[in-house]
């Protein structure tokens, strides 16, 4: 049975496949038309059990190394139950924004009017005095949401505003300049920091914006932690991509909100995402959730002092979460598996468990239906959680995600490589390398349907072997690329955002990659939102390279299968 996917106006649970019979490659029909495929429906949500909350927390009132006396409360800014703790909003792998209640329990679907999956999602607390918090939604294309009077499955709809995807983050820090309302930040890609001052007017939320400064691209994670000093305003907590974690208390001073930074910690890049969760144990101080590449979340209770007490585990299995809200981490969505060809042309898809490792494989296709079919897999061009099967069929390019037939004319073309956005609008795009060498990049239209009119932005790239790429390696949020060469040096490509010159000059990270048969970029496999790298060794042996957020773009390897060899293509 050949086989493609559908839930809801957004795709939910695995990749989507056009179904071949395999003598349809031999026909050449006159005119290019692809074979029936049919529907398999499949669940809209996860259907094993979903993670909960250890508990109770801490009593605030006893130890010593808690300020019981706190006058300043740090308020919950997403407290949906009414027990006066945060309650954690997050994007789950299928692209579905849940609630998990801060006192355990199932999780709640929380809709969100007017986009399919929010990359992020911003808490804001009670911004109109109606005792119901307000969060706030960031699209892949960079339009802002903000939704009122949220209740445990959804909010109102009241404000949108456009431009966003000019930042790589926006994340509250909760109150900075002590009017009671939380205010919101957002940091440029060059690494400038700029402050939205909350205006308590849901239908123009935000004053103009301030900027902060400089240099704030150094971390890969922000977190906006609410009051941890002591003071009533709201801090912030940064991490570098090497683990070393900074203190920022607030000034109270929208031009220079922050004062300067406090060593806090090292080896805190173990966590794959770090998480707000203002007060959880009710002694008036914010503490911080922490997630790490095994799905067990750790929780620091602040002193009230900008300084934290040591770890205590909190919950397990949460790998399920994509994005928390008010996790420092850039966000992404569009890949997070891959799929593999065996040699009789049977389809396969593993999809990665954001703990670094992969699912089980299962196949997707008629076996021995892909035959000889030219296939790429792109980052999602509709913006949603899942990859686009491509497949070039007697010259004509057919999403078969959603049976768009893109014209004709692309069998000039020995390598298609669907990155993610390129250009800098949000939207996925395609690269497209002929025969000379010359790369071209087709802009995507947001929609899954449709190019502009390519875009000529290089030669020479004859010279690789394999160019692959599925998102963010650097931790700047923008598309990159890896490509390899004859003599095994791998280059990375840094996106810029720009279509006419969309990569900056070539980084060469590393030698001896002609060791490797096989090269394929899964997108984030370790619930970071960075890009990974797998590959494969001519004995089967498939190793793991994680995305670091440098310009190393990958960490070391680590081996996570073998038997590889069994597959003729990864895609």
């Amino acid at each position: 049975m050949g086989s493609a996917f559908s839930g809801r106006a957004r795709r939910v649970t695995t990749c989507t496949a056009l179904g071949l019979s395999a003598g349809m490659m031999l026909a050449s029909p006159a005119v290019a038309e692809p074979a029936p495929w049919t529907v398999l429906e499949r669940p809209l949500t996860e259907t094993s059990a979903v993670p909960t909350l250890d508990g109770p927390e801490p009593d605030g009132a006893a130890g010593a190394a808690r300020t019981a006396a706190a006058t300043a409360v740090s308020k919950p800014r997403f407290d949906v139950t009414g027990d006066g703790k945060t309650d954690l909003i997050h994007r789950t792998r299928n692209g579905f924004t849940f609630v998990a209640p801060s006192s355990g329990g199932a999780h709640v679907e929380f809709a969100t009017e007017g986009t399919s999956t929010d990359l992020d999602l911003v808490p804001l607390g009670d911004q109109n005095a109606t005792g119901a918090p307000e969060v706030l939604s960031v699209s892949t294309t960079g339009a802002l949401r903000l939704y009122a009077d949220a209740s445990t499955t959804s909010g109102t709809l009241r404000w949108t505003g456009h431009g966003w995807n000019i930042y790589n983050k926006v994340f509250s820090p909760g109150d900075v300049d002590g009017d009671g309302r939380a205010d919101l930040m957002a940091r440029q890609y060059n690494g400038d920091l700029y402050f939205y001052r909350s205006t308590g007017t849901l239908t123009a939320p935000f004053a103009g914006r301030v900027k902060v400064g400089p240099g704030w691209g150094a971390y890969d994670q922000l977190v906006g932690l609410g009051d941890n000093d002591g003071d009533g305003r709201g801090d912030l907590l940064a991490r570098t991509p090497a683990g070393q974690v900074y203190f920022y208390g607030s000034t109270g001073d929208k031009l220079a909100p922050f004062k300067p930074r406090k060593a806090l910690a090292t080896g805190w890049q173990v966590y794959n995402q770090i998480v707000a969760v203002d007060d959880r144990n009710l002694d008036g101080r914010a503490d911080v959730f922490a997630r790490d590449l095994n799905g067990t979340l750790w929780a620091y209770y602040g002193r009230g002092d900008g300084t934290f007490t040591a770890r205590a585990q909190t919950g397990t299995a949460w790998n399920k979460v994509e994005q928390f809200g008010g996790s420092g981490t850039v966000p992404s969505v569009g890949k997070t598996l891959f799929i593999a060809r065996d040699k009789a042309g049977t389809l396969f898809w593993q999809r990665g468990l954001n703990n670094g490792k992969l699912a089980a494989r299962e196949q997707i296709s008629d076996t021995g239906g892909w035959a000889g079919a030219n296939l790429s897999l792109a980052y999602a061009l509709d913006g949603n959680t899942l990859p686009d099967l491509l497949l070039v069929h007697q010259g004509h390019l057919w999403n078969t995600s959603n049976k768009q037939d893109f014209g004709g004319g692309w069998q000039i073309y020995n390598r298609l490589v669907g990155p993610g956005d390129l250009s800098g609008d949000g939207k996925s795009d395609l690269l497209a390398r002929d025969a000379s060498g010359v790369l071209y990049l087709y802009r995507g239209n947001g929609a899954g349907t449709g190019f502009a009119s390519r875009i000529r932005v290089g030669s020479g790239w004859g010279a690789y072997n394999q160019i692959v790429g599925a998102g963010d390696y650097t931790g700047d949020g923008r598309a990159d690329v890896l490509a390899r060469d004859g003599r095994g040096d791998l280059f990375l490509y840094r996106g810029t955002g720009s279509a006419t010159a969309p990569f900056a000059g070539r980084l060469r990270i590393g030698g001896g990659w002609g060791a490797y048969g096989k090269l394929v970029a899964p997108g984030d496999i370790s619930g970071d939102g960075r890009a990974d790298l797998l590959a494969v060794t001519a004995a089967g042996d498939l190793y793991r390279y994680l995305g670091t957020g440098t310009n190393s773009a990958i960490s070391s390897r680590v081996k996570i299968g073998y038997g590889y060899q069994t597959y003729t293509n990864l895609y």
